[in-house]
């Protein structure tokens, strides 16, 4: 009997929105295949499907395309159940505010921090000042008061807000690690060493359609 097809997602290991995408198909437990692309040699198939021409996308079986990446997400979640509430924690008034922030403003000002000759005629320093204010202080102050954005145990904000805070992290780590925020520090160590985070960073042969590995335990 033929195996039922996967969904096949379009994804680049580095791009935060891909990585969101990914650990979001991994915590709830589907198989899915992966087209690692090349940024200067998109694939056609990807293009035809999406012509935007940025990742991630997810092809579905039954002929549905998902362009954005909270998009996937989202239909991770409601397809396929929601493992000790990672969904619904992340649907409070609070975490909606901070995901908003996170892919508004703070994304423009990370990418105007990160990106110098881009934007070189822009003050870099100002922005990442402004990058901190309008996220990663009031992170840090919601994290003072729980470990996780969702309480005692993660949930899909944590997931969607971290590799942000990781690729600003890494702009100039040794700035990011004398920040007066401990509480935003402590969470992003974690999310670096957790077994999702590993598990979504695979290194997947490039240009080619794989079955994405699982291989990372229960959700906690």
């Amino acid at each position: 009997m033929p195996t039922a097809p996967l969904p096949l997602l379009y994804s680049y290991r580095r791009c935060p929105y891909a990585m969101r995408a990914r650990m979001a198909l991994l915590v709830v437990g589907v198989a899915f295949d992966a087209h690692e692309i090349v940024l200067r040699d998109k694939p056609a198939a990807m293009l035809a499907l999406s012509p935007k021409g940025t990742v991630p996308v997810l092809a579905l079986p039954d002929g549905r395309v998902l362009e954005q990446s909270l998009d996937i997400v989202q239909w991770a979640f409601m397809a396929h159940g929601d493992p000790v509430g990672w969904w619904a924690r992340a649907q409070s008034a609070e975490n909606l505010a901070l995901l908003s922030a996170c892919d508004g403003p703070f994304k423009h000002h990370l990418d105007r921090t990160k990106y110098l000759e881009r934007f070189a005629g822009e003050d870099h320093l100002l922005h990442r000042e402004q990058a901190v204010a309008v996220l990663l202080a009031p992170l840090d102050a919601r994290l003072a008061r729980a470990e996780h954005l969702g309480g005692q145990t993660p949930c899909a904000t944590d997931m969607a807000i971290f590799p942000f805070v990781r690729q600003f992290a890494a702009i100039d780590p040794p700035w990011f690690a004398q920040l007066p925020l401990p509480s935003l520090r402590r969470w992003w160590a974690h999310w670096l060493a957790h077994p999702l985070f590993d598990a979504a960073m695979v290194k997947l042969p490039v240009d080619e359609v794989v079955r994405f590995p699982r291989a990372w335990p229960e959700p906690s």
